[in-house]
């Protein structure tokens, strides 16, 4: 069931299920707070676990205040105190990753652990410029509403696995993981991408030494690169780096169930060390 909390002048809208350690979970560009539907399926059987929708996107509206990482990390914690959370493990992939970041460098005491998963530490080193991504990119804006569908899938989806499917078929399986039509651009889009490029987590991330964290990447990533994943855990100390190297960009749907496992070790040797002191 979806309840609303109010905070600067949004209604954030978020859902809880299960019961256990507490993990929040936090979506990147465009995708409603439904994209973690894989994983809040599996992991509410030990954890409880919230998803939302960011500011300005899906059922939290209206925008309120200016979108950025430092608020969209902001509006992350009043869903946790909304919920009565004093710490609770963070998960974010792509943008949210960036939003866990800061979420984790602003109030240490409140993150148990960190999993970042295709994501990077500057938002400019999200989807380099090439000419793959030029007309992609401008192929999810142009032409008709299925060509659209289809070229985003290409951005979120490796090539053997699209070659393997019936594209239009699994457009319309993803469009509720998603919140929304592929072919559809959320309005808040532009806005989040702006948040994301303004943002570099860089220059303080030796500051996360003693947070449990977990970065994955993918091995077909255009968006967030293997390279800029392990650059990212090379400069958080005790960080483990995981590639996944038949995935993309929508590893958390695609490879649900390897990303899933990596969860479910890393919570629980998190918890694990938080009960111990080991």
């Amino acid at each position: 069931m979806r309840k609303t909390v109010a905070h600067k002048g949004c209604e954030l809208s978020y859902w809880v299920r299960g019961v256990g350690a507490p993990v929040l979970f936090i979506q990147g560009v465009g995708v409603h707070g439904s994209g973690w539907t894989p994983q809040v399926d599996v992991l509410a059987e030990r954890y409880q676990c919230v998803a939302f929708d960011n500011r300005g996107l899906g059922s939290s509206q209206p925008r309120g205040c200016a979108i950025t990482v430092e608020q969209m990390a902001d509006d992350a914690e009043a869903v946790m105190d909304a919920i009565g959370w004093q710490s609770a493990h963070i998960v974010g992939h792509s943008l949210g990753g960036l939003v866990a970041l800061h979420l984790a460098l602003s109030a240490r005491a409140r993150v148990r652990s960190l999993t970042l998963l295709c994501t990077f530490a500057r938002g400019r080193d999200a989807t380099p410029l090439s000419w793959w991504v030029l007309w992609t990119g401008l192929r999810t804006r142009i032409g008709s509403q299925r060509q659209r569908r289809r070229a985003f899938l290409e951005l979120v989806m490796p090539a053997h696995v699209l070659q393997a499917s019936d594209r239009d078929e699994l457009a319309q399986q993803l469009a509720p993981i998603f919140g929304h039509d592929l072919g559809v651009e959320p309005p808040i889009t532009m806005k989040q991408l702006s948040a994301m490029r303004a943002y570099d987590a860089t220059p303080r991330l030796a500051e996360l030494a003693g947070v449990p964290a977990l970065v994955v990447s993918a091995g077909h990533d255009r968006i967030a690169g293997p390279s800029v994943g392990e650059a990212l855990a090379s400069r958080i100390p005790g960080a483990r780096f995981v590639r996944l190297d038949a995935a993309s960009h929508g590893a958390t749907i695609q490879c649900s169930s390897e990303v899933n496992g990596l969860l479910a070790e890393h919570l629980g040797a998190a918890e694990e060390h938080l009960a111990t002191g080991v």
